[in-house]
């Protein structure tokens, strides 16, 4: 079973999404464990106090070591951490997130994700992680966003979580670092003068399966030509 840490001075933000999601019902049939850890659990003063203003001035307050290496250290040991743990600091100069990455963690153990806040970490602290990863180039004011997307893109992938098994996942856009996924279409067979394509109401599962792999490729190349090798 799959065990994922999430730490965060923000857990609250965590209590919709592990109480409506395919992450909620993948937890309740046991494919995983999800963990949601307050970090000012790991705060000995006090105000519970996880950040402090930068040496050498400038603006915003940066995490403090302490706390972090107390919360991460409680959840995957010291360094070096078992065989099969993955900690995945959130950080804009880390490796772009993508389907293959989810693909390699939901194959893991255990998974601890860090969430930023504030004006970022001590760089001390990134000695802990693994993994420095970003969602892209943007930025946003908490890690906790993207660790509950990266969650979600992990989860979906483990046996059992999707509702339509193994070939829900398998022919999904990105998927094993694919492209797009063809064009879909359900009930009605036309609305408002757009028809679904005569192929898919034939029956004919070779001919399906043939368009589905010619539209694929089509809308990966007009769309994502990046995708294309």
């Amino acid at each position: 079973m799959l065990r994922l840490d999430v730490i965060s001075v923000q857990p609250a933000m965590f209590r919709g999404f592990l109480e409506e999601s395919i992450v909620a019902r993948a937890v309740a049939k046991g494919l995983c464990e999800v963990n949601i850890v307050n970090l000012r659990d790991f705060a000995h003063d006090v105000h519970r106090k996880v950040d402090d203003k930068p040496y050498g001035g400038g603006p915003g307050m940066l995490m403090m070591c302490g706390p972090w290496f107390e919360a991460v250290e409680a959840r995957a040991g010291a360094k070096p951490y078992p065989a099969g743990t993955r900690v995945v600091m959130t950080s804009p100069a880390g490796r772009r997130f993508d389907q293959r990455m989810a693909e390699e963690l939901s194959a893991e153990g255990h998974v601890v994700f860090m969430c930023g806040h504030y004006e970022g970490f001590d760089a001390r602290i990134e000695s802990l992680a693994t993994d420095l990863v970003s969602l892209g180039d943007f930025v946003m004011t908490g890690g906790e966003l993207a660790a509950a997307a990266m969650v979600d893109a992990t989860v979906r992938l483990l046996p059992g979580a999707l509702g339509g098994g193994p070939a829900a996942a398998a022919s999904e856009s990105f998927a094993h670092g694919g492209g797009l996924e063809a064009p879909q279409y359900t009930h009605p067979a036309e609305f408002r003068g757009m028809k679904v394509p005569e192929v898919l109401l034939s029956g004919d599962h070779a001919k399906i399966e043939a368009w589905r792999r010619r539209e694929a490729l089509r809308l990966t190349e007009k769309e994502r030509p990046d995708l294309v090798r």
